[in-house]
């Protein structure tokens, strides 16, 4: 072989080695570098997801059975829980969504005192990158990732319909919850709907309609007790929810009209299934928490993880049109209560039954 060859050959071989070598190398760094990515990620997946809760208040029963069912659907999914309450005061349930932001963490669920005020709450999560779930209460004008909530409108149908059933004719006394609760409007266009023909035709007569600030019960009592004092003949009541359902009829107990003059409410709170065997409250809406609160953890789970929610629905806040997540609502009187709140175990028999003597 001539040296010319010779020099070429060791060239090439030279040369062959060094790709060799370079590519083991970066088929070396490939691996590094999709083992540390899968790494990342399996830690990225493993890392505690943190979930602030923040309610605009517990003052009525059924915000509490929210807060302890949310937590443990949450826990239960392995997140880590922080609950604010409010009590009704807007300045600090703002405070309290800026100290859970303080927190780091992921996903924002509030039930909003007011309305439209907590919109800068929502904002002020927005800027941080916090996904937010607007809980049973809509949030409006502030395009949230979530509104999850019951069919309010139909919440008011379902009142109205019972009690167009029973009295068709007559003087209708309506107390509604509190005006910075999108829900109050929603019950509202959901009672007007099936009111308005009986009231054109001039069967049904509203004689009067008042606003609860707070959900407060003292007002209910108050606004009753004034019509009644006025010697107004009352026929059928539309009170915005239990609590209020159950001022009302405290101030017809003092004119001994309880039992005489069907109410109605909403909520299925204990009280108002106890007044409703006991007879003084005819109907309330019943509203499955349990389905509400596992739907808005996994939700929160999911929005966390930056994982897609698939919800159809979507409901306008004023200003956008936001993904609503919804759930049924289940109209309760005397004639079903066993068979739906006692049945879910959101009440128990004894609890319910604990004021009347029933065959066991």
């Amino acid at each position: 072989m001539k040296v010319g060859e010779m020099v070429k050959l060791v060239i090439a071989v030279i040369l062959t080695i060094i790709a060799v070598f370079l590519g083991f190398l970066t088929v070396k760094q490939v691996v590094a570098y999709h083992s540390a990515k899968n790494l990342y990620r399996e830690e990225d997946k493993s890392k505690k997801v943190k979930i602030g809760f923040s309610l605009g208040t517990l003052k009525e029963e059924r915000w509490v059975k929210d807060r302890d069912i949310v937590m443990a659907k949450l826990k239960e999914l392995g997140a880590e829980v922080l609950v604010q309450n409010a009590n009704n005061d807007d300045e600090d349930q703002l405070k309290q969504v800026k100290y859970l932001l303080e927190q780091k963490i992921d996903v924002l669920i509030i039930v909003p005192n007011d309305l439209e005020k907590a919109s800068y709450a929502v904002s002020l999560a927005q800027k941080e990158g916090v996904k937010v779930i607007s809980y049973d209460r809509l949030v409006t004008r502030s395009n949230v990732d979530l509104y999850i909530s019951f069919d309010n409108v139909k919440v008011g149908k379902f009142m109205a319909e019972y009690l167009v059933k029973r009295v068709p004719k007559g003087n209708y006394l309506i107390v509604n919850g509190a005006t910075t609760d999108n829900n109050t409007k929603m019950i509202k266009e959901g009672y007007d709907s099936v009111l308005k023909p009986f009231i054109d035709r001039g069967d049904i007569k509203i004689v009067k309609e008042d606003w609860a600030p707070n959900w407060m019960a003292e007002y209910a009592f108050n606004v009753t007790d004034e019509v009644l004092q006025k010697g107004i003949k009352v026929d059928a009541i539309i009170a915005g929810d239990d609590a209020l359902a159950g001022g009302i009829i405290e101030a017809l107990a003092l004119h001994r009209l309880a039992g005489k003059i069907p109410v109605v409410g909403q909520d299925a709170d204990l009280a108002a299934c106890q007044r409703i065997v006991e007879g003084t409250q005819a109907m309330t809406v019943y509203k499955p928490i349990d389905k509400l609160a596992e739907a808005t953890a996994r939700m929160a789970m999911k929005l966390a993880r930056g994982e897609k929610l698939d919800v159809k629905n979507t409901i306008y806040d004023g200003k956008y049109y936001v993904p609503y997540y919804v759930i049924e609502p289940i109209p309760v009187d005397r004639s079903n209560l066993d068979d739906t709140v006692i049945k879910d175990g959101f009440h128990t028999r004894d609890q319910v039954y604990r004021n009347i003597s029933v065959s066991r």
